[in-house]
């Protein structure tokens, strides 16, 4: 090992088959301060990674091995990218002391209550749960800087807080109920094959789903009723979009542009992957695929006392794996940009 890979952070990541996973270990391998040197992947355990993800042939990257096979010695951080449920059951087994952060649902919501509500399932962590602290970067970073267990946020979840949260901490939104229209794209839904999310099922069409029982709707309501002390009431309209990345929301607001507009800019004037489009210009999502850039934008409705707020993420960059790795970046005192900075790929 050369002097300089002995400074590095070393890193595991547990689940390295699925999109996060991938997205994982893409950026990890270029960061300049944090050094990979496991995978776990059960299914795939024995497999190089470039047998189950070619494009990462490149990168000389550990073969993937099973959990049974992890050594905790020398390892300062883990990023587990399993499904909610498996996750909580991997990470009561990690060794105590572990900075962990966890990209799955298990831990997002404080109440314990809530989560086997709207899971269905039985929380089985209830004492790292006490512990955790929800990953969203720009509004709880000082938290996240402090923590050993990160939540991080659910990508359409970041995609709506992002705008609402200020204008809810600012008192800008004084009412109590919000619509929210969202559209995702199919990845979202993660890799395993699911027959609605084929191409046949996907392409040449958008459709509804979830409507009014999307999980997402427990995490929403749980970080506006502590930014505005109150309940908000969600109509909440997830939409399937025939693509493979990224998120947008749109979400109509009793408040003149203007005001919504300076009050986003004054918000995230510090925040590098926060960015606040000039007025009236609407953002897109080919405009940060790929990256960890959200762009929101402030639109003017007919009525100038109203006014439209959109908002657009690559959903698994800065909704899911660059998210992780700019809180990691927090938790270690690295600049938050660190292995974060590629632009969108376009077209």
């Amino acid at each position: 090992m050369t002097d300089s890979a002995k400074n590095l952070v070393s890193v595991s990541i547990i689940g390295g088959s699925g999109y996060t996973g991938a997205e994982l270990m893409r950026l990890i391998a270029k960061h300049p301060h944090f050094r990979l040197v496991q995978v776990v992947a059960n299914r795939n355990a024995g497999k190089k990674v470039e047998d189950i993800f070619p494009h990462l042939r490149h990168l000389n990257l550990p073969d993937f091995i099973t959990f049974e096979e992890m050594n905790f010695d020398g390892i300062e951080l883990i990023f587990c990218a399993l499904p909610h449920a498996t996750s909580q059951e991997i990470i009561i087994k990690i060794p105590d002391g572990m900075k962990i952060i966890d990209l799955s649902a298990d831990f997002r919501l404080e109440s314990i209550e809530e989560y086997e509500r709207w899971y269905g399932q039985k929380h089985i962590a209830h004492s790292l749960q006490e512990k955790a602290v929800y990953g969203l970067t720009e509004i709880y970073q000082k938290k996240i800087k402090k923590g050993s267990l990160i939540a991080c946020t659910g990508c359409n979840s970041a995609a709506t807080l992002y705008p609402i949260l200020p204008l809810l901490k600012e008192g800008v939104i004084t009412n109590d109920n919000l619509t929210i229209n969202l559209g995702a794209g199919v990845s979202g839904a993660g890799r395993d094959a699911k027959q609605n999310i084929i191409h046949a099922e996907v392409s040449e069409g958008v459709k509804p789903y979830n409507v009014g029982k999307h999980r997402h709707i427990a995490e929403l309501e749980q970080e506006f009723k502590k930014a505005s002390n109150k309940k908000i009431d969600i109509t909440f309209i997830p939409h399937l979009l025939p693509q493979n990345r990224g998120v947008i929301v749109s979400i109509p607001l009793s408040f003149p542009a203007s005001l919504v507009h300076k009050t986003l800019e004054i918000f995230y004037e510090d925040s590098p992957f926060i960015i606040i489009l000039p007025i009236e210009e609407v953002p897109a999502t080919q405009h940060v695929r790929g990256s960890n850039f959200c762009h929101i934008g402030v639109v003017s409705d007919h009525n100038k006392n109203r006014s439209v707020v959109i908002s657009v993420l690559d959903n698994l960059i800065k909704g899911s794996a660059g998210q992780a790795i700019q809180n990691a970046n927090i938790m270690f005192d690295f600049d938050e940009t660190s292995g974060l900075l590629e632009s969108p790929i376009f077209p």
